[in-house]
């Protein structure tokens, strides 16, 4: 099936345009020059702008027997299957039966790999609106269904390993896009990290600090720990290997199963061109860790500091046996290096249960069994983090008004500490919007009312480190309800002149966030794997009846089907009745909160979701974002008042949680 990437709507592998929203499925929008561009295609035929989706394709033996060439005169080892050709494996030609996965590389490419077990090759997704089998597994998972067991078993060992990774939704792991056996060979598709930065490059860098040096060696610790119960320690030992993602945390460009390497591979890990150095022979022990510290300081020419060349040295003697002791050891250097304020605590030992989520993994038997230490993998769990917090927010007054009666606030407290053993991020946020109504002099007089009653309420009454309880935020919007209410009735205001106004409004401490609304200003939330859905429900007449159990073309056929039922100001409290809710936020999210000028005739639903998933990325300026809002609202909308607010929620796993 297509997955629309507007709307997210299942359709028919044959279809050209969403049935739901009427999306384009064989044509994207170029990133750069917003040129419409077929789906298949790599660079933007107007800027040149890559725009096609390219995945990372491992191609690997079945089983442990050798894969034989024919060479015309002796047969030699190498690690291509016969039922490929190598003549075949040329740029242009197609790696699947079903032609979706175009080889970008000619053979050439993967020269180097023939003296492993496998061939690594870039191929361009065809298809990408065609969601694979691994995919509709995972969403499968994720939905509390049980995976067929026989769907597991045809996975090899290293798909195993990515799938049961990433049910934890660990940033550090690339993500598995597709796997097949085609006669004695498997292939596995996985996110291409190629261009991302090389930790090595950081290491070289004159202005990276010790501290980051320190954090570098912790967060090795950590993936240890966690490959630790998939078998794929050796994937830390392979300096290659080592990147950063765009928040510089530490992230493996693949995966490396111990048990299906080549015992070339087992004994030894590249450093650098011609360059090798001896691990220890299985079972991997903490000493590999030691050995790849060496390396990068050896290769990054930094002189080692502090305690840590004790640690190289009892690590190479065997000194150091467990994680724990080595994280023990590396907060010794963490206190040598602390300034007198982030002494007072050590993150790694607070366990904050309100900043944290376990999401859940799989519990396919044949995932469980697929390692030695997989009866435990169903009780591991990977707490999450807030690891930056960035907002936007513009207001503009349309094309069509002379004054603009919106209103929005900002109010943010984050503390950043920076440990050698781990980076901890205080962050709370308070965002408001609300869009006035009684004309001029006094929609804005009420949103703008609205705004500070709530802002300063919170100001004065949230001074703990927890999420206001919900008690407390109907008490706010009650509060700024009569705030309202009581200048009506000073100004003797009556019917359409009595001022009002709506509210979304949205409260962030930690991984916690809680939503209080009313009227018919809305929130959003974008991530990579639901994109956009919409997470309030208007106060208004049609949606009141489809709660009644009216049908939506009948409840929105009424007259007054768009009239509000609920808002700000004209009636005392007893006539309101805020829509508060509390949810955990588990992965990278947008938060995007909008007057009813950017919602208006579904404009995010059918423009907007392409456009605020590339939001996600920290390197992308919000500012900018924000103003593309407005932008998109102003050509498809532009008869009210337009305002916006993002907020980007960008999470790390809390190992030590």
């Amino acid at each position: 099936m297509l997955i629309c990437p507007q709307c997210t709507f299942e359709n028919p592998n044959s279809n050209k345009f969403c049935q739901s929203c009427g999306a384009s499925l064989t044509h994207k929008v170029c990133p750069e020059c917003s040129t419409e561009v077929p789906v298949n295609a790599q660079f933007c035929h107007n800027c040149n702008a890559e725009c096609g989706t390219v995945w990372q394709a491992i191609i690997a033996k079945s089983g442990n027997e050798s894969w034989e060439l024919g060479t015309g005169e002796e047969t030699q080892e190498t690690t291509v299957a016969p039922s490929i050709s190598l003549l075949q494996l040329t740029a242009g030609s197609y790696l699947d039966p079903e032609q979706r996965y175009q080889l970008l590389e000619p053979l050439s490419a993967a020269e180097e790999n023939l003296s492993q077990a496998e061939i690594c090759l870039k191929v361009l997704d065809c298809k990408p609106y065609q969601i694979s089998p691994i995919e509709a597994m995972l969403a499968n998972q994720q939905q509390g269904l049980v995976i067929p067991s026989v769907q597991v078993s045809e996975l090899s060992g290293l798909a195993k390993a990515y799938l049961v990774l990433q049910s934890q939704i660990h940033p550090g792991i690339p993500a598995i896009h597709d796997a097949w056996q085609q006669d004695d060979m498997q292939v596995l598709l996985i996110e291409d990290r190629s261009n991302w930065q090389s930790l090595l490059d950081l290491w070289q860098s004159e202005t990276t600090s010790r501290l980051e040096i320190l954090h570098c060696l912790y967060q090795m610790t950590q993936l240890w720990t966690v490959l630790e119960t998939v078998n794929c320690r050796q994937s830390l030992l392979n300096l290659s290997n080592l990147r950063l993602d765009e928040d510089q945390t530490l992230a493996l460009q693949r995966l490396y199963v111990d048990s299906l390497l080549p015992n070339s591979m087992m004994g030894s890990c590249q450093e650098s061109e011609g360059e090798t150095f001896t691990i220890p022979e299985e079972p991997l022990t903490i000493q590999a860790l030691g050995q790849v510290w060496q390396a990068l300081f050896r290769q990054s020419q930094r002189t080692q500091f502090g305690s840590v060349i004790h640690i190289l040295e009892d690590l190479a003697r065997g000194k150091i046996q467990t994680v724990e002791m080595l994280r023990s050891r590396l907060k010794e250097i963490a206190a040598e290096l602390e300034t007198p304020d982030t002494t007072k605590s050590d993150p790694i030992e607070e366990d904050d249960d309100d900043d944290t989520a376990a999401p859940t993994i799989l519990q396919s038997d044949d995932l469980k069994d697929f390692s030695e230490k997989a009866d435990d993998l169903p009780t591991v769990v990977l707490p999450m983090q807030l690891s930056s917090l960035d907002d936007a927010g513009r207001t503009d007054v349309g094309r069509q008004r002379n004054y603009n009666e919106d209103c929005f606030g900002i109010s943010t407290k984050i503390n950043k500490l920076e440990f050698p053993q781990n980076r901890v991020l205080e962050a709370r946020g308070l965002y408001i919007l609300c869009d006035g109504m009684g004309g001029h002099a006094g929609g804005e007089v009420a949103s703008e009312l609205a705004v500070n009653t709530l802002r300063q309420y919170f100001d004065q009454h949230w001074i703990t480190n927890q999420i206001p309880t919900e008690n407390m935020i109907r008490e706010a919007v009650y509060l700024a309800n009569q705030a309202i209410y009581e200048v009506n009735q000073e100004e003797a205001r009556s019917g359409i002149k009595r001022m009002g106004t709506t509210l979304v409004m949205l409260l962030i401490k930690g991984t916690q966030a809680a939503v209080a609304h009313v009227g018919d200003s809305r929130l959003y939330r974008v991530t990579r794997k639901r994109g956009l859905e919409q997470i309030t429900v208007d106060h208004e007449v049609g949606q009141r009846e489809i709660s009644r159990g009216v049908e939506a073309s009948i409840a929105y056929a009424r007259p007054d089907a768009y009239q509000l039922t609920q808002a700000l100001g004209p009636r005392d409290q007893h006539s309101i009745n805020p829509d508060v809710e509390f949810f955990q936020i588990t992965e990278d999210s947008l938060f995007i909160l909008v007057s009813d000028g950017l919602s208006d005739h579904d404009v995010l639903e059918i423009y907007g979701q392409a456009y605020l998933i590339p939001l996600l990325s920290s390197g992308v300026n919000l500012e900018k974002g924000v103003t593309g809002l407005i932008n998109l609202a102003n050509q498809y909308n532009g008869h009210d008042n337009i305002t916006a607010i993002l907020i980007r929620a960008k999470l790390r796993p809390n190992l030590d949680g």
